[in-house]
């Protein structure tokens, strides 16, 4: 017979972890349960495990500009940047030890949800189908995917609409 304690730590583990912080009271940004939500389905779509978790952060565009600048030495606004906890999971496989706890830390997915509103007007789509699409984007390549060649970007590109449709997100 397991003792309560230990079931209770059993099930927690079970549960992939997804922390979500919203750093600035931004008018109309959805709820974090709804953000964790997208990225929780796009983990699903990959067939990542339970033992996994990864941050996501909506931010400032100021914000992600200096993170872009200071990591990727790129000093101008984007979207949306990853950061890997490791190597990408496509790249680790053979190597990667896993930690004694046994959960995957994938990284952290930072989005600015200024750019994500601007964008949302130029595709005449919603914020919400536009945080959708960032999300996908930013968990993919904490994932292993990339842009960096055509055939890649062609590849992730494809994946990131299949995810988005399966979500149906206005």
């Amino acid at each position: 017979m397991a003792l309560p304690g230990c079931a209770m730590m059993m099930s927690a583990k079970m549960a992939r972890e997804i922390g979500v912080i919203i750093e600035e009271d931004f008018a109309g940004c959805p709820e974090a349960d709804w953000l964790r939500g997208i990225a929780e389905q796009v983990l699903i779509a990959q067939g990542v495990g339970p033992d996994a978790e990864l941050g996501l952060v909506i931010t400032t565009q100021e914000r992600v500009q200096e993170l872009n600048r200071s990591y990727r030495g790129e000093d101008r606004p984007t979207d949306v940047l990853a950061f890997y906890m490791t190597s990408p999971v496509e790249e680790a496989e053979a190597d990667f030890v896993a930690p004694p706890d046994g959960v995957l830390r994938l990284g952290e997915v930072i989005i600015s949800y200024p750019q994500a509103v601007v964008q949302a007007q130029e595709q005449q789509h919603s914020v919400k189908r536009e945080l959708a699409i960032l999300i996908i984007h930013g968990v993919l390549h904490l994932l292993g995917y990339d842009h960096d060649e055509p055939e890649r970007e062609r590849q992730m590109r494809a994946r990131e609409q299949e995810i988005l449709s399966e979500l149906a997100v206005d």
